[in-house]
């Protein structure tokens, strides 16, 4: 079962999905409910996803690329930003507390020294 929620992007986003959409009318598929369509008349499905990031990091200089370091990236940004955990897992979908640690597990050290001095703990 798939998970709806909002999801909010950037303006370059949405000229990039309006950029898709159009190009999408003329796919053999494009009559069905599939945004992401693939090669060969097929739906464009999670190990595809999972190929074309790999392929385009690569061509970016970009080593080491897979789906979730997004996941990280962007849930570490939002806790830098001070977002809220609970905004934080509602935008990301997720029930448990515990998937916090898991994606902002590398940087929290740093985010613990960055509210520190922003509270000025170290000051007399």
């Amino acid at each position: 079962m798939v998970k709806g929620r909002i999801v909010p992007f950037s303006p370059q986003t949405a000229a990039a999905l309006d950029r898709y959409l159009r190009v999408r009318c003329d796919h053999k598929l494009a009559g069905t409910h599939d945004v992401g369509l693939g090669l060969l008349s097929k739906t464009f499905e999670y190990t595809g996803s999972w190929r074309a990031l790999v392929y385009r990091a690569k061509l970016a200089g970009i080593d080491g690329m897979h789906p979730h370091r997004l996941r990280h990236t962007a849930a570490t940004r939002w806790l830098a930003a001070v977002g809220s955990e609970g905004g934080l897992m509602a935008m990301a979908g997720w029930s448990k507390r515990e998937m916090i640690d898991r994606y902002t597990q590398a940087t929290v050290s740093e985010r613990a020294a960055d509210e520190a001095r922003r509270l000025k703990l170290g000051e007399l």
